[in-house]
C-alpha cells in the first residue's frame, strides 16, 4: 500500500509541475519578465539612447519558453507513469485518485505562491478542503473489496482442497 500512495503523491505533484510549467510557457511574457528582473539584479543597469536597440531578454525568452513546453510534455509522461504504477500497487483505484487530486491541489498552491507569487485567500482553502473533504466521503462510500460471505476465489478453494489432502494422509 505504502509504494501506492507514494506513486499517487508523486503523480500529483509532477501534474502541479506540468501545469505551471504550461502556464510558463504560454503565459503573457512572465518569463520575459523574469529574465528582465534577473539581468538587471546581475548587472549594472544600462541606458540605451536608442529606443529600437533590442536586451538579450528579447529573444532568451523563446527558448526559456521552449524549455518550458518540454518540461510540460516530460513531467505529464512522467506523471502518468506514475499514476499507473500508483493504481497497479494501491489496494483501491479511489484512494489513488483521491491522493493524486489532494497532492495536485496543495502542490498547485505551493507552486504557484513560489513561482508567480499568487496568494490565496482563506476561502481558496476553504473550498479545496470542502472539494477534499467530499472526495474523501467518495472513497469511504465506495464498495469495499471484500466478496460476499460464502463465495470462495479459486485460490482459497484450492488451499482448501490442500488441507483435507493433509487431514486424510495424517489420519
Amino acid at each position: 500500500m505504502f509504494p501506492g500512495v507514494l506513486y499517487a503523491l508523486l503523480a500529483g505533484f509532477l501534474g502541479a509541475v506540468a501545469s505551471s510549467s504550461a502556464k510558463l510557457s504560454l503565459g503573457a511574457d512572465y518569463l520575459k519578465g523574469v529574465c528582465e528582473t534577473g539581468l538587471r539584479s546581475w548587472s549594472e543597469p544600462r541606458r540605451f539612447t536608442q529606443a529600437n536597440q533590442t536586451t538579450a531578454c528579447d529573444w532568451l525568452h523563446i527558448p526559456l519558453r521552449l524549455l518550458c513546453g518540454g518540461l510540460l510534455f516530460t513531467c505529464n509522461a512522467v506523471m502518468w507513469t506514475f499514476l499507473s504504477k500508483a493504481l497497479r500497487y494501491s489496494s483501491s483505484s479511489t484512494r489513488t485518485t483521491v491522493t493524486t487530486t489532494a497532492s495536485n491541489f496543495i502542490s498547485s498552491a505551493f507552486l504557484g505562491q513560489l513561482i508567480f507569487g499568487d496568494s490565496h485567500v482563506a476561502l481558496w482553502w476553504v473550498g479545496i478542503s470542502l472539494t477534499l473533504s467530499g472526495l474523501l466521503v467518495l472513497q469511504r462510500a465506495s464498495p469495499s473489496d471484500a466478496q460476499p460471505e460464502g463465495e470462495k476465489t479459486t485460490s482459497e478453494s484450492a488451499r482448501g482442497a490442500e488441507r483435507a489432502e493433509r487431514a486424510e494422509k495424517t489420519a
